[in-house]
């Protein structure tokens, strides 16, 4: 039986980094993902919004670990090399009466530690995004609100871990988890058995499943699904903030949003599934984000939707994030983390990982290595780098995906990388071959054939996204 210091169970945003935090210690980690892939869950499927941290109510988790992983955020970038803008977001009221509920959140930013926060009357806030609409008569603006890839985030932090020592298995779902006079033992579907000193239990929505396999005292997490729509690049302008309207009961509502890659993203809606898979998206759904995105903006581009997703958050009955130190010693809930969820990752990650260290009294590593390189982008790079890479490699000039252009040399880069991509989405995720204007529509057989080269299988097992979701059928 294979032995740990800790194993971290899942590999989103809030997995991912508390595994390269962890990576900084001499210890032996593990993080166990039941997807194919890192960033398969709720880290996916999200508006990858850095929120400033007004919102949340002062004095609980959310709070705290939103303004520090906020103020993280931009340093992180810059270390792992993944794609973030401070863009400013504003919170957009419609009507005088509710006017005081802008103060309100005001009061409630600066109380979290927010700087910088201002009311805007309509007119001013007009001023500064063109295309709102005549019906806001004020808005709160955070200069600190920002934007990031939630999967560059997620694939960075994990590939920084790897590249530190952590061990990842992916296909590897955890169906037991039995408490030993010392440690655990963690059993998955394929009857692996990992002996561990401490579990990390960061599972999204199924944080409750695994929580309660262990611990007396229960907790539930209810799946809340969320449908966007994402318009094409031409009208990825339309605003330049992220723009918010007063929160609901049920979240911060319907957002328009840029995207770090220049797309136009509107959404998502808020509705509670007790199936912790349903992912699908609905026309009721669909018409509802560009209904209520219309309050926003002064003319949704109906036409310039290229695609829909949905994504699931994670959403506590306790209202809060549920992290630290479970009734059972050695057991770490990291659960309930919905929005702000991608902003506090970086923070949670820092604060769990001082908690293992603690526990363990785990030794700073000599070798720890902080930054790293993400892959060679040929759609911004300049004409001179353009050249070189082509020069060094000359995959770097075959393109593949003529959206987003996006080469071989890209593609091949993210499969041989630590943690290299092993599906279409994985590659997707990586490179953006696939998400341009025709939706893998043109490079998706290209990319297959290179996946299946790269990683020496028949085209007949390359998947999108793991077991079960092959492109070319065996007739045998």
């Amino acid at each position: 039986m294979k032995k740990f210091d800790a194993i971290i169970i899942g590999a989103g945003v809030t997995g991912s980094s508390i595994a390269r935090e962890l990576s900084r210690y001499e210890a032996e980690v593990l993080v166990l993902e039941k997807a194919s892939d890192v960033c398969e869950g709720t880290s996916k499927a999200n508006s990858g919004i850095v929120h400033a941290g007004y919102d949340a109510k002062p004095g609980s988790k959310k709070a705290q670990f939103n303004v520090l992983g906020s103020q993280m955020m931009e340093n992180l970038s810059k270390e792992l090399d993944f794609a973030y803008k401070r863009n400013g977001s504003l919170v957009l009221c419609f009507n005088e009466e509710e006017v005081d509920k802008l103060h309100e959140l005001k009061a409630r930013g600066e109380a979290n530690g927010v700087k910088d926060i201002v009311i805007l009357s309509g007119d001013e806030a007009r001023a500064k995004e063109p295309n709102l609409s005549g019906n806001v008569v004020a808005a709160l603006y955070a200069p600190s609100g920002a934007i990031v890839c939630p999967f560059g985030l997620t694939i960075a932090m994990a590939e920084n871990a790897a590249v530190n020592g952590v061990s990842f298995a992916f296909n590897e779902e955890v169906v037991s988890i039995e408490k030993q006079s010392e440690g655990f033992v963690v059993q998955t579907a394929d009857d692996e058995e990992y002996e561990t000193a401490v579990v990390i239990n960061a599972a999204g929505v199924y944080a409750d499943k695994l929580h309660n396999l262990v611990c007396e005292d229960k907790i539930h997490i209810t799946a809340r699904k969320g449908e966007y729509c994402l318009y094409d690049k031409k009208v990825g302008d339309m605003v330049s903030s992220t723009i918010f309207q007063l929160p609901g009961a049920l979240g911060k509502g319907v957002l328009v949003t840029p995207t770090v890659h220049g797309n136009l993203l509107m959404g998502p809606t808020a509705d509670d599934t007790e199936d912790k898979e349903e992912v699908s998206t609905t026309k009721a759904g669909l018409d509802t984000v560009q209904s209520k995105g219309g309050d926003s903006i002064v003319s949704v581009p109906y036409k310039s939707v290229i695609t829909s997703f949905a994504g699931l958050r994670a959403h506590s009955d306790a209202g809060d994030f549920i992290i630290g130190e479970s009734s059972v010693e050695g057991f770490i809930d990291v659960a309930g983390i919905e929005s702000p969820g991608l902003s506090a990752a970086p923070a949670i990650g820092v604060y769990v990982a001082g908690l293992v260290k603690e526990k363990l009294q785990l030794r700073a590593k000599e070798t720890f290595v902080a930054t790293r390189k993400g892959i060679p982008n040929m759609a911004l790079a300049s004409n001179e780098e353009r050249e070189r890479l082509i020069k060094e490699n000359p995959l770097y000039g075959k393109v593949i995906c003529r959206c987003e252009l996006v080469t071989e040399g890209e593609i091949v880069d993210a499969i041989k990388r630590p943690l290299g991509a092993t599906t279409l989405d994985g590659i997707k995720r990586r490179t953006r071959a696939g998400m341009g204007r025709c939706q893998a529509g043109f490079c998706s057989p290209s990319t297959i054939a290179i996946l299946a080269r790269e990683l020496g299988v028949p085209e007949k097992e390359i998947t999108k996204h793991g077991k079960g979701s092959e492109f070319i059928e065996d007739h045998k």
